[in-house]
């Protein structure tokens, strides 16, 4: 994923989150995320420095993208945590709700895993490269609803076997 603030290579987890995986790449292979689709690039949107970043949903207009039906949440069959470098789906307190919005764990956030009567947020990869990028971005400065001043856009994402 290449954004303007430098490249972060994300490793899915399609064995243990199967359909977050699948979904995530239905947005990538349809342009979603870069704007190949026509629709305008996305960016990172919600960046709160010690916690994670949030992006894949809003373009640098501040438009809400169309997206696909929501998905089954799958926090709590996968067995994956959300730690530092993990990248997860974002959603509405419905646990069933999560669309194209993902974010990255800066931090250890095992609060977010799926306990007991709380759903929890589905983990589907890890950040196996650019964690200085992800660290940047969650230092950048932001305005007081956590959107950095200055846009930082998803340029590309590139799918590699």
């Amino acid at each position: 994923m290449e954004t303007t603030s430098g490249v972060i290579s994300i490793e899915l987890d399609f064995e243990a989150a199967p359909i977050t995986s699948n979904n995530f790449m239905d947005y990538v292979n349809s342009g979603f995320y870069d704007g190949s689709d026509g629709n305008g690039a996305t960016l990172f949107h919600r960046v709160i420095n010690d916690f994670m970043i949030q992006g894949g949903g809003y373009t640098a207009a501040g438009t809400a993208k169309s997206t696909l039906s929501p998905i089954i949440n799958e926090a709590s069959t996968s067995g994956l945590s959300n730690v530092r470098g993990t990248i997860s789906m974002a959603r509405t307190n419905a646990p069933d709700s999560a669309t194209s919005q993902f974010f990255i764990n800066h931090v250890d956030n095992t609060f977010l895993d799926a306990t007991g009567s709380d759903a929890g947020y589905a983990v589907f990869g890890l950040v196996t490269d650019g964690m200085d990028v992800v660290d940047t971005i969650a230092s950048t400065p932001t305005n007081n609803s956590d959107k950095p001043f200055n846009d930082i856009v998803i340029l590309s994402v590139e799918v590699e076997d």
